[in-house]
């Protein structure tokens, strides 16, 4: 999102809360979904994690003045909300076994491609989603958060409160291990 439709929309959300925060709902819905659904692998699941992400935001939102409003980096702060209230559902829950993996937000098909690519890159993208589930936590956001949300690197490690060394190392360590698991499938 560019930075004048973001100043924007924080000036609809600082100006009158609930149309503002419709708007932000919105904006960030895709983005929080799917990062929910890489952190939680469960389409019902990343569904209550977002909703939730939503009402804390929400919640928060009402008690901020103007001027902190106008400050927020939105999907930094959307995502760091979604995170902490995944990390405290998975340290609350008692260990269960994986669920089953759906297919996260589905992209759009580039243009110009025919059928078979298509196809073929949605399977690769589910196959990838799969793989994914294999990977240490904090392998797995940080490769979600760089690579599927599009972060950077230093608001990776600040979202996983670590430092950005140690979330360039999960990132590249998380991504090799794809790479390993995919090409031995092939083999």
């Amino acid at each position: 999102m560019a930075i004048e439709a973001t100043d924007v929309l924080l000036a609809a959300l600082a100006d009158d809360l609930d149309p503002g925060f419709a708007d932000l709902v919105h904006t960030y819905e895709g983005v929080l979904f799917a990062a929910a659904m890489r952190a939680s692998g469960n389409a019902a699941e990343a569904e209550e994690l977002a909703a939730e992400s939503f009402l804390r935001a929400y919640v928060a939102l009402r008690g901020y003045e103007r001027w902190r409003i106008l400050a927020l980096r939105p999907q930094s702060w959307l995502l760091t909300i979604m995170l902490n209230t995944w990390r405290n559902s998975v340290r609350s829950a008692s260990r269960r076994p994986p669920q089953t993996l759906v297919a996260g937000v589905a992209d759009e098909p580039a243009a110009g491609q025919s059928v078979e690519q298509q196809v073929t890159a949605s399977e690769t993208r589910r196959e990838l989603t799969g793989l994914m589930w294999r990977l240490p936590d904090d392998q797995r956001v940080a490769v979600a958060l760089r690579h599927v949300v599009g972060l950077p690197v230093a608001e990776v490690a600040t979202l996983m409160h670590i430092p950005e060394g140690t979330a360039k190392s999960h990132t590249c360590r998380g991504l090799r291990a794809l790479r390993g698991m995919y090409a031995s499938r092939y083999r």
